[in-house]
């Protein structure tokens, strides 16, 4: 027990980054860090879940399976019915600054360890200081899998989205055998290879190779198109909005703002992938504080503006489609602004694919830095002084499924991987202030420990809200990597 508990010093953490042919270049500035955080958050949710969780959805549970475990503690096998998730309405804006809340306890937790413990691997690194190996392991493989699930799933939504645009503006229609996956629903659909969702990972993969400077700048690009889109949206929209359907504001009451809020919560993970970059930001003590905090104003102010113009223009009950956005936009007679916000939705996706790459490769890098992956994974290359063998191989684990199998059903997992992140990086900080209370810090959480323990109650209380096969394969996930751990990890580890 001892040896599966033992921590690393935060100095020796330190020491290991800076070691000759494992250091990472220190490049990116506060405002590429905000970036980073906006370009993981802002995705393709914002164009499709704002009117989902507006207007609700029904669920048919067939089996014990799919109820929520919230729901079986409370209620038992009665819980397996056909239910109906109750619709914020116009109230989704309240939803999103709900949400926004919960994770900004999570985010001050994240920034005050980021600003002590300056090293790749986010909450891996943090869970190795402060709990322990065995826990670093768990939350750096569970981090593994948060990363990959989330990017194939948007990667098979930008295939979709963009064989839409070159039909819409070109007329040029991809034949379906390349452009949609071979697996839907466990039923083969006839598909050989979904071939873009697979091209545009392995585009982005060799732009995050050739150095994080190119890729920031690359990032910050496709960030300032999907918010000037976002931007112009609002600005078009307001024309359009009818403000009886505004009214009533609640129509499902409070419980429809919270189902509203459990399915959003989904579009704001991601803002941890800020703390991956702690190696490459120049000066990571004062800057990802500042990189965290912001892009959660940020993108919540975004967030709300778009769902108060969207159930503005269209009564709520008429937006549980696949594009509702586009679709207000349609039904206003706003056809050019229409074609401008698919565009900012496909650099939106782009965007967020190329920050959950970057932030998966530098979690495989800190994981075999730290001996618990092979070697390899840890190489720098001698010029872009990037980890470009973790970059390619996270490149080829999440291309090749997004272009076999239809990833959108796994994405309670990337949801119940980064609850349980944003937990042990919120016990973190009650550790660290007990045990090195006079080390410098160059943010602290206010309110301790009051801040910290309600982050935790709250991410406890939304993965209980997670169906009971959610739960399921997250065990089996973190079974098969405790199988490697002991196996591979706890023999070669360079803490041992």
């Amino acid at each position: 027990m001892s040896q599966l508990l033992r921590t690393k010093s935060i100095d020796a953490l330190i020491a290991a980054s800076e070691e000759p042919g494992k250091r990472l270049s220190r490049t990116l500035g506060p405002w590429s860090l905000t970036a980073l955080g906006i370009g993981a958050v802002i995705g393709s949710g914002i164009f499709i879940l704002t009117g989902t969780a507006a207007a609700g959805e029904t669920l048919s549970f067939h089996s014990v399976l799919h109820v929520p475990v919230l729901d079986l503690l409370l209620n038992g096998p009665d819980s397996v019915a056909t239910i109906g998730r109750p619709g914020a309405g116009p109230a989704i804006a309240l939803s999103f600054f709900l949400v926004a809340v919960v994770c900004g306890l999570a985010g001050l937790c994240y920034a005050e360890l980021a600003s002590m413990i300056p090293i790749a691997g986010s909450a891996y690194t943090y869970s190795y200081a402060t709990l322990g190996e065995i826990f670093a392991w768990i939350i750096g493989w569970d981090l593994i899998l948060e990363y990959a699930v989330s990017n194939m799933a948007v990667a098979v939504g930008f295939s979709a989205y963009f064989n839409d645009i070159l039909d819409a503006l070109l007329g040029v229609h991809l034949p379906r055998q390349l452009s949609e996956p071979m697996v839907m629903g466990g039923q083969l659909t006839g598909s050989w290879f979904n071939l873009p969702a697979f091209l545009v990972l392995m585009a982005l993969t060799v732009v995050l190779v050739r150095g994080v400077k190119e890729s920031a700048r690359a990032n910050n690009i496709m960030v300032i198109v999907k918010v000037a889109a976002i931007l112009i949206f609002v600005a078009a929209a307001w024309r359009a909005v009818k403000v009886e359907n505004w009214t009533p504001f609640m129509p499902n009451g409070f419980q429809g703002v919270l189902t509203g809020g459990a399915i959003v919560f989904f579009t704001y993970i991601g803002f941890d992938s800020v703390s991956t970059a702690a190696e490459e930001a120049r000066h990571p003590q004062r800057d990802l504080p500042f990189g965290i905090i912001v892009s959660l104003v940020i993108c919540t102010l975004l967030y709300v503006s778009v769902s108060l113009m969207l159930t503005g223009m269209q009564n709520w009950k008429t937006l549980n489609t696949a594009a509702p956005v586009a679709n207000a936009l349609k039904a206003a007679g706003l056809d050019n602004v229409r074609r401008l916000v698919s565009l900012g939705a496909l650099g939106g996706m782009l965007s967020s694919l190329l920050v959950f790459q970057y932030g998966q490769a530098r979690i495989w890098f800190a994981m075999s830095r730290d001996g618990l992956l092979p070697g390899v994974f840890s190489r720098v290359h001698p010029r872009h002084r990037t980890p470009h063998i973790s970059t390619w191989v996270a490149g080829f684990a999440v291309g090749i499924p997004a272009g076999i199998w239809d990833i959108g059903t796994f994405a309670d997992l990337s949801n119940i991987g980064t609850l349980f992140a944003f937990a042990l990086v919120s016990a973190g900080v009650l550790v660290l202030r007990r045990s090195q209370p006079e080390r410098v810090r160059g943010f602290r959480v206010p309110f301790v420990p009051v801040v910290p323990v309600l982050a935790i109650a709250f991410c406890v209380v939304l993965m209980m809200s997670l169906p009971f096969e959610t739960w399921i394969r997250f065990f089996v996930w973190l079974a098969i990597g405790l199988v490697i751990y002991f196996c591979f990890g706890k023999k070669h580890s360079a803490l041992k």
